[in-house]
């Protein structure tokens, strides 16, 4: 028992108790801070800490050729994210995170500043397409950075080699400075967006809805439960008008020459095949393009960036003259204007010469017909200066040159048509009747693509229908598509039917032994085109050059032909840069022309596929024809003769079919029945082979094509002549059967 000298003293218990008190008053005011003056603060740290929102990316839509078969492809690859909402200092782990991913740490500070006007609940992409040691290096290291995150993302898998490039075009990752700009303000940093051809036009189609997962994950960032999955929406597929096979032969018919091809069907716009070379690896962008490799793009010469097949605005040459024979012709200028070629003629005091005096001939005594398939300088000269620039402005005009033609790829360009409204416009100056003799050729201020030609010519070899070209079928859009709207749109121009038999059969003349393209005929294909040569600089300015001068400034090759002459099922244009003579830009056209037509003649018919069977017969299908014979009768007078015939065809169809474009197939397993080319053996079948559109019979007549009304012969109006691409008459024929570039005509039976 304690004494009283032992005892505390009343002043220590007192301290000991205010000390007590004010401990528990420090513990009281932690409490209420925690628990109520910032409850909110820590409940959401604490929710961070536990919940983690992962971005689903919504895999963009395939893209197939006209039949189903695959062109751009996907493929699976992982991305690392920044998640900004983890409340951590990120410029702390800037280091290490770089040393990891193998990013200057410099750089990726600085997009850490860029992203601090986004929100913190967007995630930024680090990078993209890592490699194994970069993915083991975020796995290893989850509890010292939790704000790194994995994820799956579907890349573009693009044809290889240029294959379609400038129609495909590429696609890129929205940043931070694109979502300034007004076109990208509804979009999200690291979206995946189409940036130049089809991808680009058609981002909307392709572009899926991207989705989003919350998990639960505990103190070492692994994943331990699900609260929440939206699902992501995948993009929808885009069915192309092009064929991979007619597309093979333009790529190889163009392969190691500058310049585009572009292949139409004039009967409905739909384009077959589109090049332009060189060309660039849209691979290249399907990750993340390095800024050498970018500015290797812009500063080449060959400028491999440009779609030449909408893009180039150049000079037509001669191929113009086809325009200016329907302008001369409908005015009623052409029909008897006969004149006199020596060499060249003289206007306003100026002597312009004919192509022919390089030769030192001349071409004699020239009507219009002769004018076209000599393509003769000085009569166009003299037709030019009659018609007047105003009438040739007005049907190059209707014909669509100087606009653009509407095609569904961005960044079209107009072309130049001039006119005196058009000089007075841009340069504030009158137009002197000497400026027309160089417009009348072709030259001067004139300024066309390849795919304006395309039109123009197939609208003169179609008595007049001009329609709008397009690379996407407009059923598989929603209504009112905005894109499609006036996809099927016809124009129809007022060409007289005796002007349009002189102006194709003067065509067909061009690829004969006296036509300027005599070495591009192929034998039982009945083609007609138009050459066209023309000047890149002019020739005072050529004179002063040196050798290697005048090499960088040959004149353009340019041809553009059809099959069959009248009404024709495909139009071709071809410019090749530097070619210098339009004959040879000719053979690589009709080298896709021939391939169009050899497709369409080894196609299997519904008729023999009706017959197949194991039979030794199976194979051949019966056929009855009656044909008109073409040939002139005795005295240069239309014969009215007829042949008929009773005959089989070989229908086993050995065509070995291409499953998908060069080296988008070849990340794919193959699957059975799908066979390569030949000439192709790198395109195997692609993932999955989408079902294809009903096939179509080889051969159709006009009455059996969609759109089309049944044909009734009426008496007082015969219907305009149309001839076979396999045996071309020397006259129009009376009453001649509709026929298709692939038809076959065969050898008279008795």
């Amino acid at each position: 028992m304690l004494g009283r000298k032992d005892k505390v003293s009343e002043g220590r218990l007192t301290a000991v108790q205010y000390i007590l008190l004010g401990v528990f008053l420090v513990l009281a005011f932690g409490l209420w801070r925690l628990q109520i003056a910032h409850s909110d603060y820590y409940a959401s740290l604490a929710e961070q800490n536990r919940i983690k929102q992962v971005p689903i990316l919504a895999p963009r839509g395939k893209i197939l050729d006209r039949e189903g078969r695959i062109i751009v492809d996907n493929y699976p690859s992982f991305s690392v994210l920044l998640l900004r909402d983890q409340k951590r200092d990120l410029n702390a782990d800037a280091d290490l995170i770089a040393s990891g991913l193998h990013i200057p740490p410099d750089e990726l500070r600085a997009r850490i500043r860029r992203m601090a006007a986004v929100p913190d609940y967007q995630p930024m992409f680090l990078k993209d397409d890592i490699t194994p040691d970069e993915l083991a290096f975020i796995e290893s290291h989850k509890a010292e950075l939790p704000e790194l995150d994995i994820i799956n993302v579907h890349r573009r898998l693009y044809p290889r080699n240029g294959f379609m490039a400038h129609v495909i075009g590429y696609v890129g990752q929205v940043s931070e400075e694109m979502l300034q700009q007004p076109q990208w303000e509804l979009y999200n940093p690291g979206d995946i967006v189409g940036m130049s051809g089809l991808e680009g036009y058609y981002n909307d189609i392709l572009m899926g809805k991207n989705g989003s997962r919350q998990v639960l994950v505990n103190s070492r960032g692994k994943e331990v439960g699900t609260l929440s999955d939206v699902p992501a929406v995948p993009g929808k597929q885009l069915r192309t008008t092009i064929d991979l096979d007619l597309q093979i032969a333009a790529e190889e018919a163009l392969e190691g020459k500058p310049g585009a091809i572009v292949a139409m069907d004039p009967r409905n716009g739909e384009i077959l095949a589109m090049v332009s070379r060189p060309a660039f690896d849209p691979n290249e962008f399907a990750v993340h393009i390095t800024r050498d490799e970018w500015n290797r793009l812009v500063t080449d010469p060959g400028k491999p960036l440009l779609n030449k097949a909408i893009q180039a605005q150049l000079a037509p040459g001669s191929v113009f003259k086809t325009i200016m024979a329907t302008a001369g012709l409908q005015e009623g200028i052409a029909q008897d204007l006969v004149v006199s070629c020596g060499g060249g003629k003289t206007f306003y005091g100026r002597y312009f010469k004919c192509w022919i005096s390089a030769n030192h001939s001349t071409h004699g005594s020239v009507n219009i017909s002769k004018a076209i398939y000599q393509s003769c300088d000085s009569y166009f000269y003299t037709l030019a200066e009659k018609l007047g620039i105003s009438k040739i402005a007005k049907w190059a005009t209707m014909l669509g040159l100087g606009q653009k033609t509407g095609v569904d790829l961005p960044q079209e360009v107009s072309g130049v048509m001039p006119s005196e409204q058009w000089k007075i416009k841009n340069f504030k100056q009158k137009w002197y009747a000497g400026e027309t003799i160089s417009v009348g050729i072709g030259q001067g201020a004139v300024a066309t693509t390849p795919i304006q030609l395309a039109r123009a010519v197939a609208a003169i070899t179609t008595d007049g229908s001009l329609r709008r070209p397009h690379l996407a079928f407009p059923d598989q859009f929603p209504p009112g598509f905005k894109q499609v709207a006036s996809y099927s749109e016809e124009t129809k121009l007022p060409i007289d039917e005796k002007n349009w038999i002189t102006i194709t059969d003067a065509m067909a003349n061009v690829v004969s032994p006296m036509g300027t393209a005599g070495r591009a005929a192929i034998k039982g294909i009945d083609i007609a085109g138009k050459t066209g040569s023309a000047q890149t600089v002019s020739n005072d300015l050529k004179k002063k050059m040196g050798a290697k001068e005048k090499d960088l400034f040959k004149d353009n090759g340019w041809f553009v032909g059809v099959t069959p002459r009248r009404n024709p099922e495909i139009v071709v244009a071809c410019l090749f840069e530097g070619g210098e003579h339009g004959a040879l830009a000719a053979v690589v056209a009709t080298k896709v022309i021939k391939a169009y037509v050899e497709k369409q003649r080894n196609r299997q018919t519904l008729v023999a596929k009706a017959g197949s069977g194991s039979q030794p017969t199976a194979n051949k299908a019966e056929v009855a024809a009656v044909w008109h014979e073409g040939d002139s009768g005795s005295g240069g007078t239309p014969s009215d003769k007829l042949g008929a015939g009773h005959f089989t065809i070989d229908a086993t169809g050995k065509v070995k079919p291409v499953a998908a474009a060069p080296g988008v197939a070849n990340a794919r397993p193959a699957e059975g029945g799908l066979q390569t080319t030949e000439s192709h053996p790198e395109m195997a079948a692609p993932e999955s082979a989408p079902a294809a559109p009903p096939e179509q019979p080889a051969l159709q007549s006009d009455a059996d094509r969609p759109g089309s009304e049944p044909q009734t012969q009426q008496k007082s109006v015969p219907p305009k002549p149309r001839n076979s691409p396999t045996k071309p008459p020397s006259q129009p024929a009376a009453k001649p059967t509709v026929e298709p570039a692939a038809a076959v005509i065969p050898e008279r039976q008795p």
